[in-house]
């Protein structure tokens, strides 16, 4: 009899006494065993090297599990799950689903971008919207998207059906202007009268007015507009202190490259303002709880051109032509969750 121990190795029993006969049986039971766990672990190894296991697609109980599944997946950096998720809650009718989905295929984030898909789910909101309820909790959302497809009825899309049309966004703007107090729409709604968007004739003093109640809100690039109009008086009276505050203010929230434009807006009227029209608004912004010396200004900065009395703000063109993306989140901040 031979005892196989393993390839081209072979003992005869004839050789070896019966106590070392046992030993090597022992040895041999235990190396095939060894064999064998060995053999199973490379075929379980060999079906991981095929790819991952396809996890089945997670059934959903309520748009509402939907929903809370998918902010739980944003969370936890998980955009493909969020997405199914999210969509699955969102074509049940979940509102917030529908707006977090506009705003992630508008800004790209977790998807690649798509103004198209983006403008389709922030118009399920504006179509949804029923005046008859207008303490819904999710109204921040609501509001948001009426200003979304207004700029994207502004603009258009490129090579898609989503043509501009400049009335329908001058409608969308002035609703959340009016009935929600969105300070982006009363923002855009006061572009549109300063560049005479959309068939209005251009009125720096209604644009004033939208201005104002958005500056008020915090609004910086609403502060750096109101502020130039009342420093130079283009349309409206003139304030120059005044002018200079809002100027203030609207430098000291600037951001980024993207807010240059303020910054150089700032530097021009306070460098060309009298010592008394620095002092009142100094004052201006003392009283409301602002640091009183304002920001700090290069004397070197300069406009970036005038038109019709008003700076042309870079991107900001007439007609909106070449604007930046809006702000998709009110306040960059999410609306709560129902």
């Amino acid at each position: 009899m031979r005892v196989w121990l393993a390839p081209q190795l072979r003992i005869d029993r004839t050789e070896i006494g019966a106590d070392s006969q046992r030993s090597f049986t022992i040895l041999a039971l235990a190396i095939g065993l060894l064999g064998w766990q060995c053999a199973t672990a490379l075929a379980l190894d060999g079906a991981k090297s095929n790819g991952p296991q396809k996890i089945p697609a997670q059934s959903f109980t309520s748009v509402e599990q939907a929903f809370q599944a998918g902010v739980q997946d944003l969370a936890a950096g998980d955009a493909q799950s969020s997405v199914k998720a999210l969509t699955y809650a969102a074509d049940g009718g979940q509102p917030l689903a529908q707006w977090k989905l506009g705003r992630m295929y508008a800004r790209g984030e977790g998807v690649p971008r798509d103004d198209v898909k983006a403008y389709a789910y922030f118009e399920r909101l504006v179509e949804s919207y029923n005046e008859d309820d207008p303490d819904r909790p999710d109204i921040a959302a609501i509001a948001n998207a009426f200003v979304a497809v207004g700029v994207y009825c502004l603009n258009g899309v490129p090579n898609s059906d989503i043509k501009a049309d400049p009335e329908r966004a001058l409608e969308m703007f002035q609703f959340a202007a009016t009935n929600f107090g969105d300070s982006d729409a009363q923002y855009n709604l006061a572009r549109m009268y300063m560049d005479g968007a959309a068939g209005l004739g251009r009125n720096n003093m209604r644009a004033a007015q939208w201005l104002a109640l958005a500056a008020d809100k915090g609004h910086h690039p609403a502060q750096a507009l109101l502020g130039h109009l009342l420093f130079v008086g283009e349309g409206v009276p003139r304030q120059r202190a005044r002018g200079l505050m809002w100027l203030a203010l609207a430098k000291t929230a600037a951001q980024g490259p993207k807010d240059e434009w303020v910054r150089d807006l700032y530097g021009k009227d306070w460098n060309t303002a009298s010592d008394d029209d620095r002092q009142v608004a100094t004052a201006y912004l003392s009283a409301r709880g602002k640091d009183a010396r304002g920001p700090e200004i290069a004397s070197e900065a300069k406009p970036r051109g005038f038109i019709a009395g008003f700076v042309e703000l870079p991107g900001m063109l007439r007609s909106f032509n070449g604007a930046p993306p809006p702000s998709f989140a009110p306040s960059d901040s999410e609306p709560p969750p129902q």
